[in-house]
């Protein structure tokens, strides 16, 4: 005779092993844990982006596995709708509103699970008489759509590491990464990874770049991967096909939020297209320091309210792409004069100074919904004046901003109700590394409210220097959790998952080549460039209306065939000197005397190219004494240039040196095209006063 208790026990595991999970039971089976436990739609979670435009919205379904991760899922799935008068849904979730008024009720189900997410589309304001009809989302709510606090119940230690790590994979054993290789796939599925950053020896051509993208996202486990580049536009454009956008300095020089807008959002379509999901811009730092060596023309100018305009125009360009933005360098590196790729530069200012100038734009941005926030390796001793023993030569130094609790936490955070994710500077830059071990920046980043490590030195010997500063409690388990909590979030918001059936190889090739250097975006390059054009100075040179007989000679270094190209499409007779900023020889002297007019091209980077002593601007200097004829300066990446020969009989800053800002210059020197930039920054004059306003821009 078998006893009671016996019984009980056994009636009570029997339930245990037979009730599914949602009944509260946690002893689920090995085979159940690898399953799903739900259907929902992408849009019922709370951190999904419900913004509706136009006429029709298209929604995801997303299989929800025991194990806390989740996928996007397209094939098995049926969707309907209860209301198809106010809104219909196709087989792929796209819900197309017919214009009448009410609400509407669309469900997906697989057989086995089924969700459901309402429409509601009514009248909004009226306009002659008419009323707007306005579409909007209604989630549902619950624990069911909280996938963030799910998958951080079901993440390891290490899962939750991976994700606040983004290494790049430049080169491997001396060659630049082109493909995936056995032993980066085997680091990312090792370490968990929750992002890659590539560089232009990533990224050559179209088909090989989609490949490459589509072959990370395949070796990423669970989440889909932060697949990251640098593509500002202008001089930081790092993909090697594609559109070849003016920078930020040239749109400031436009002073038009479409023109701004319409750049973003062109660079986030070709990114998207791609499979990169991340743009490290826009640059929203103010260049107030015409002395600044790693900012210039990456900056959309040196007023904090032209940056915050056209930064929040671009990043509303990029972001409806479901390209993530992030603004950068916080909190502002625009008035510096070192480079924090070299060393330690230092922003002396204190906070009302800083909320008027460097943070106005950062704030205008958080304001404005920005994805992420790059922070500076700059010091801000009136933020912080925690002071630090350099491991390079045992001096003591200032905290930079990036690993500063002060700075991050008590001012980003908390000062500036800032709820995104914040990314290093990449790591392994001088100010960082010569003055910090690998180890330690990451723990101090961390510490400090970093939640992504960009680039840190030595991927193995950091990932294992945070699992054990997490183990001895030098590092929060909790403020770990934060940070994961805001990258899944971004993530979600974004569409940043990994699929049950993702889209061919070929289809995303097919794609990508449609739609990186499409006519449109070429468009939009050329339309930008003109824009953008600043004739600064005209003594009655411009327009040039030549014969044919009469020659002009085109002189200068680097770009200066690029120059000479574009002139000659206008005037054929159009000679290039290029010299390689050496002393003109006595037949160069010549021709320069016999031209009827001279173009000279100058390119500089930092405070040495564009100084009077430098050999670039004295050949300028024997340029000006040769010619008979006017002599038309051009800048072609600074405007500061003519600081160095304010004689000269005109002068256009152009911004950048690629095709279609050479193209545009030249159409304004001949009268193809009438100038309209605005100088975005004030140039100053040698003994410190103004040499050109901001805002000077001629026209004809």
């Amino acid at each position: 005779m078998i006893k009671t208790g016996k019984w009980l026990f056994i009636l009570t595991l029997t339930l245990c092993m037979t009730l599914p999970s949602s009944f509260g039971g946690t002893q689920v089976s090995a085979e159940d844990q690898k399953g799903t436990s739900d259907l929902i739609i992408l849009q019922n979670v709370p951190q999904s982006d419900v913004a509706v435009k136009g006429n029709s919205f298209k929604l995801g379904a997303l299989n929800v596995y025991h194990d806390g991760h989740f996928k996007m899922v397209e094939e098995g799935v049926e969707w309907t709708s209860r209301n198809p008068n106010v809104a219909k849904v196709d087989d792929n979730g796209v819900v197309t509103f017919t214009g009448k008024p009410g609400r509407a009720w669309v469900s997906v189900t697989n057989g086995t699970y089924k969700d459901r997410i309402a429409f509601e589309f009514k009248p909004g304001r009226s306009v002659k008489g008419k009323h707007e009809f306005k579409p909007s989302v209604m989630k549902r709510t619950g624990k069911r759509y909280d996938l963030v606090a799910h998958a951080l119940r079901n993440m390891t230690k290490k899962e939750k590491v991976g994700q606040m790590l983004m290494p790049d994979f430049r080169k491997w054993d001396g060659k630049n990464v082109t493909e995936m290789l056995p032993e980066i796939e085997r680091l990312v599925k090792e370490y968990h990874l929750g992002g890659v950053i590539l560089f232009r020896e990533n990224v050559v051509t179209t088909e090989q770049t989609a490949k490459l993208v589509s072959d990370y996202q395949n070796a990423a486990e669970k989440y889909g991967l932060l697949l990251t580049i640098d593509q500002e536009g202008g001089i930081v454009t790092r993909l090697q096909s594609g559109t070849d956008f003016p920078g930020n300095m040239a749109l400031g020089a436009t002073r038009s939020e479409e023109i701004t807008q319409d750049v973003g959002q062109a660079i986030g379509e070709e990114l998207s297209a791609l499979g990169i999901n991340m743009n490290l811009a826009p640059d929203m730092d103010v260049n107030n320091n015409p002395d600044n060596p790693v900012i210039g023309v990456r900056s959309f100018g040196g007023s904090p309210e032209l940056v915050a305009q056209m930064g929040v125009a671009y990043t509303k360009g990029l972001q409806e792409t479901g390209v993530a933005a992030t603004a950068k360098h916080f909190p502002g590196h625009g008035d510096t004069a070192v480079d924090s790729h070299l060393g330690l530069p230092e922003v002396p200012y204190g906070k009302d100074r800083l909320k008027e100038v460097e943070l106005y734009p950062f704030q205008q941005a958080m304001n404005a919904g920005i994805d992420a926030v790059m922070t500076a390796h700059v010091t801000f001793p009136k933020i912080d004046d925690t002071k630090v023993i350099s491991k390079k030569d045992g001096t003591e130094i200032a905290l930079p901003a990036t690993l500063s609790k002060k700075v991050l936490t008590g001012l980003m955070r908390e000062d500036m109700g800032y709820e995104g994710v914040v990314i290093t500077d990449a790591l392994n830059m001088g100010a960082i590394q010569d003055h910090f071990g690998p180890v330690d920046a990451v723990i101090r980043a961390i510490n400090a409210g970093t939640d992504i490590a960009l680039m840190p030195v030595g991927l193995e010997e950091v990932a294992d220097g945070i699992y054990d500063a997490i183990d001895s409690g030098e590092i929060d388990m909790a403020d770990i959790d934060d940070s994961v909590e805001r990258i899944l979030t971004l993530k979600l918001n974004r569409g940043i998952i990994k699929r049950e059936d993702p889209m061919s190889l070929d289809e995303k090739i097919a794609n990508a080549q449609e739609v990186v250097g499409s006519k449109a975006h070429k468009q939009v390059e050329k339309e930008a460039a003109e824009r953008s054009i600043t004739l600064v100075k005209n003594n009655g040179v411009l327009p040039l209306h030549l014969s044919q007989e009469e020659q002009v000679v085109v002189v200068g270094n680097l770009f200066s065939s690029s120059l000479a190209e574009a002139v000659q499409q206008n005037h054929a007779n159009t000679i290039l000197i290029d010299n390689d900023s050496n002393p003109l020889t006595g037949e160069q002297r010549e021709t320069i005397a016999q031209a009827d007019k001279v173009i000279f091209g100058s390119y500089t980077y930092n405070v040495g190219t564009r100084s009077i002593e430098h050999s670039q601007m004295q050949q300028m200097q024997e340029v000006m004494k040769a010619a008979s004829g006017e002599v038309i300066g051009v800048g072609i990446r600074n405007p500061y240039d003519i600081m160095a020969y304010p004689e000269v009989d005109a002068f256009i800053a152009q911004y950048g040196f690629r095709e279609a800002s050479f193209e545009a210059t030249a159409a304004t020197i001949f009268g193809n095209h009438n100038p309209a930039g605005k100088l975005p920054v004030t140039i100053p004059s040698k003994d410190g006063g103004i040499l050109y306003e901001y805002g000077t821009g001629l026209s004809y």
